[in-house]
């Protein structure tokens, strides 16, 4: 049985099997975006119809969560904006306005270890691209966190978002996942995701030391970390790639 798309505007208890789901899936590093943590416990608020599971009704489990948002795109590739922590805040601020919406965009794409490999982030997306056509817009974009970049920390991400395989499709699993699905790669995002704490904060963060001030790469880091012992500063900007779907919604941009 396919699992059923489940928002949490129709059951919100599905979510309290999955209070910890952020934290198996995502470096800890990441839980900690200055822009993105604003707005991130309000999305279930603002926006209940766009967050949703994956539910497995005969086992009556959760097997997965997006998350996304409605916001307003003119259709241009500069128009997709520098990254997540403008798009959140973008959605945000027309929703506040009174604004109409001409696009979503994808946040979020998370499934719990146990049932990942077993072809879920397609149906996630697929999903995704469903609730924008539910609302009759044209287009899904995201703001995607290569999965692998994270082995290649000090590869510009303009480079690595066009890395291909001899066969000349996407070097990066998650990217591929997506033109897999029709989407089209667009512009780079080398300061998509801000990340500022101390110097003790960031060594809690990645489990190690920084002992003087330089850029450090770290575990599960897309890019360089820049500490400062003198300021007893830590920042991150981390890279992402936007990926554009066009859906079958009527409002194009």
């Amino acid at each position: 049985m396919d699992p059923q798309v489940v928002r949490y505007s129709e059951r919100p208890e599905l979510w309290d099997s999955i209070s910890d789901l952020s934290e198996e899936v995502w470096p800890e590093y990441n839980l900690h975006g200055d822009v993105l943590n604003e707005y991130w416990g309000q999305l279930y608020d603002v926006f209940p119809q766009w967050q949703f599971v994956l539910y497995d009704a005969g086992d009556q489990a959760v097997l997965g969560e997006g998350n996304t948002v409605p916001l307003a795109w003119d259709g241009t590739d500069p128009g997709l904006g520098p990254g997540i922590d403008a798009t959140i805040a973008g959605a945000f601020g027309l929703r506040a306005a009174g604004g109409r919406p001409t696009a979503a965009s994808a946040l979020a794409a998370k499934i719990p270890p146990r049932h990942q490999a077993r072809g879920l982030s397609g149906v996630l997306l697929a999903a995704m691209a469903g609730l924008a056509r539910d609302a009759g817009l044209s287009h899904l974009i995201a703001p995607v966190r290569p999965s692998a970049k994270d082995r290649y920390p000090t590869i510009p991400i303009e480079r690595y978002a066009r890395w291909t395989r001899p066969d000349g499709s996407s070097f990066d699993p998650w990217i591929r996942v997506h033109t897999r699905l029709g989407a089209r790669i667009g512009p780079a995002i080398p300061y998509s995701l801000h990340i500022t704490g101390t110097v003790a904060e960031w060594e809690s963060w990645t489990r190690m030391p920084f002992p003087e001030t330089a850029d450090y790469v770290f575990p599960g880091g897309l890019a360089t970390v820049h500490i400062d012992r003198d300021t007893d500063t830590g920042e991150y900007w981390e890279p992402n790639v936007w990926l554009i779907h066009q859906t079958s919604g009527s409002t194009a941009p």
